[in-house]
């Protein structure tokens, strides 16, 4: 794809999505004058365009994968059901977010821990830089880029556990609510482990069956997400 196109594609995405994330959250809400909406938006939006722009510069290859539909040919059919499902959970999380602290006020977040929220948000989007540096084939969809030439990758947060990408992607799910102000948002973060736990697994059945060398690299590497925890 050419650098204009997909520069396109990433504004295009990028506008839709927080379109729809905002719209969910303040139709919960019931108001866009909610200032804990516009804090998840604007840090959401931000932290995400400034990670697309820079994959822009150092890996237009692997943003344009990333930037493919959710559902794809040589996906397996138990990951695009897990993607269905994780959308439609995703877009509930954000429309409890918008009852409890933009609605009913059923909890409030203290400003400190919003400022704590927000620096998980950044910590957790730095990490995942860290993935996308180390590792060109970090798509979001499971399947074997034989097209690209997929290997295994040892080095940087690979070489201390086998998904450090989700490892990173699951202190979203607290600092997220948090920045809004919810405290019944943070309900998200078990939930939200078990399923990206149950999705490693099966992830890793693929991997070892498809991609040559990820038996062994799986034998070198123990844990999966967390050093002495799994």
């Amino acid at each position: 794809m050419s650098r204009p196109k997909l520069v396109g594609l990433l504004i295009v995405e990028l506008v839709a999505m927080l379109t729809l994330m905002g719209a969910v959250l303040f139709a919960a809400a019931g108001s866009w004058r909610w200032a804990g909406g516009w804090r998840f938006i604007v840090l959401f939006g931000a932290l995400s365009l400034l990670v697309s722009l820079w994959l822009f510069v150092t890996d237009p290859g692997l943003l344009e994968e990333r930037l493919k539909p959710p559902v794809q040919s040589g996906q397996s059919r138990w990951d695009r059901l897990f993607m269905g499902a994780a959308v439609l959970a995703f877009l509930g999380w954000l429309a409890v977010i918008g009852l409890d602290a933009g609605r009913f006020g059923w909890s409030q977040a203290p400003a400190w821990a919003q400022a704590l929220g927000a620096l998980a948000l950044i910590g957790s989007y730095v990490g995942i830089g860290w993935v996308f540096r180390t590792n060109s084939f970090a798509a979001p969809v499971v399947r074997i880029q034989s097209e690209r030439e997929q290997t295994v990758i040892d080095t940087g947060p690979y070489a201390i556990v086998r998904h450090p990408m989700y490892a990173f992607a699951l202190p979203i799910f607290l600092g997220a609510p948090l920045v809004a102000g919810s405290l019944w948002g943070l309900v998200a973060a078990p939930l939200a482990m078990v399923g990206i736990g149950w999705r490693a697994v099966r992830e890793e059945q693929a991997l070892r069956s498809g991609l040559p060398g990820y038996a062994e690299y799986a034998r070198r590497v123990r844990w999966r997400f967390a050093p002495g925890v799994w």
